[in-house]
């Protein structure tokens, strides 16, 4: 006889509590092979598939496609040791482990090592519905002090109530037994914002105001709502100030042109800029720190994992560069342009997206001269690398046309004071206008 096993959302690691379904690799009837990927799915932190590890038919799966689940959720149901689905397996309670067909390689928390499986594709002998997203299938809390049974509610239904300072022990579900769900905070919060916006009084001689209809609502989720969750938290945490300075990056572009007419692994202008970034760094060790407050420190830190900014289809991402104070300009070159080809797409891992102690940020690709960067927390400085445009400049005492690009430096204040921050963004411009002395040591 067929067991039908319950394949939950894993632990993906990264502190990472939920994900959303983009896209099902299997359909219920399919066969599918132990570690064979079953779903794609979208995290704070990147696009990961999921493999199962179980061998045998799928039974059921949970969740539509956009559909976001906590951590612990269930993903899919499977029938070990069938060639076909049972009957009876909607309706049948999931295993939490067993004798079946099992693997030791997937993400945390599953599996026991077992030869993988073949896969085919079989009819499905009844109809399996799809569960709510809403089923309260994830590890969570019950609500107290309630009237009736008392009702467990989700994980993301209880923080999207935390996050707006809903009580829920005042709302009436709508579920089953009164379980709250999603709808009903969501509910709660509209009507929470329609009673602040209402006016106390209506003033009748002032003809009320007119106002736009509402096209569409985006949710905030994904890499969207990791980077506004973070940028806010920068925002509220980080005394920041930003210092800026005009270069002449003209013999900065033509050391450049040179070294790639040379022959060799091509050197491209971030690689550069990374270079000089990690000399600076060494430099002034203090911009390469996090700050600590509830240990009241400042804690400096020896490598330079350098991020940079990445606009893709998925959003604004920070690949990092790891020990980047140790790789020479075509080692950088590379690995800027890995972390670029995976963030266009989407393979960047969680790994590839953290970990970064000093971010690099050339928003001159987009057209524009200057920026004052928000601070990708918890780091402490942010370089800001403009356009480079031929400009009217003044060299060796007579105007002239100069290729001039635009530095600024973001900077925690609570890390250094001015004289440290402008040190280091002079230096870098000096650099940038000269760079012969530094390209030596390439």
């Amino acid at each position: 006889m067929a067991q039908v096993l319950e394949f939950k959302l894993p632990d993906l690691g990264e502190g990472l509590t939920e994900a959303e379904i983009v896209r099902w690799l299997v359909a219920v009837g399919d066969v599918v092979a132990i570690d064979q990927p079953v779903v794609e799915v979208e995290t704070a932190k990147a696009m990961v598939e999921v493999p199962c590890p179980y061998g045998g038919v799928v039974t059921a799966r949970y969740g539509e496609e956009g559909t976001e689940l906590p951590v612990g959720a269930p993903l899919l149901t499977v029938a070990v040791g069938a060639s076909e689905p049972a009957p009876e397996a909607e309706s049948a309670p999931a295993a939490d482990g067993g004798p079946g067909e099992t693997s030791g390689n997937v993400l945390v928390g599953y599996g026991t090592g077992a030869p993988a499986a073949r896969r085919r594709r079989v009819r499905p002998a009844t109809a399996v519905v799809t569960a709510p997203v809403e089923a309260p299938v994830a590890v969570a809390e019950a609500v107290p002090d309630r009237a009736g049974p008392v009702p467990v509610i989700s994980p993301l239904v209880r923080r999207l109530a935390r996050q707006n300072g809903l009580d829920l022990r005042a709302l009436d579900g709508s579920g089953r037994d009164g379980l709250i769900l999603r709808c009903d905070v969501e509910l709660a919060i509209e009507r929470m914002e329609q009673a602040v916006q209402a006016p106390a009084a209506p003033a009748p001689t002032i003809a009320p105001a007119a106002t736009g209809a509402v096209t569409e609502r985006v949710p905030l989720r994904g890499v969207r709502g990791a980077v506004a969750d973070k940028l806010s938290r920068s925002r509220r945490e980080i005394p920041e100030a930003t210092c800026w300075v005009d270069a002449d990056a003209t013999e900065l572009m033509a050391a450049r042109t040179a070294a790639n007419a040379a022959g060799g692994p091509k050197i491209s202008l971030i690689a550069l800029l990374a270079r000089i970034c990690t000399a600076a760094l060494a430099r002034f060790p203090e911009l390469n720190s996090t700050v600590d407050m509830d240990a009241r420190e400042i804690v400096r830190l020896r490598d330079v994992h350098l991020g940079f900014a990445a606009q893709t289809e998925r959003g604004l991402v920070v690949p990092v560069v790891r020990d980047a104070q140790d790789r020479s300009a075509e080692s950088l070159s590379a690995e800027f342009a890995r972390l670029t080809e995976a963030g266009r797409t989407g393979k960047l891992t969680p790994g590839d997206l953290t970990g970064g102690t000093f971010t690099l940020n050339n928003y001159g690709v987009f057209g524009v001269d200057g920026s004052t960067p928000i601070i990708n927390h918890p780091e402490a400085a942010m370089l800001g690398i403009g356009r480079i445009v031929a400009k009217p400049w003044v060299h060796d005492g007579e105007l002239a046309i100069r290729q001039v690009v635009q530095l600024s430096l973001t900077f925690d204040h609570r890390v250094c004071d001015g004289g440290t921050a402008g040190g280091f963004l002079r230096y870098v411009a000096d650099c940038v206008e000269q760079p012969a002395v530094l390209l030596r040591t390439l």
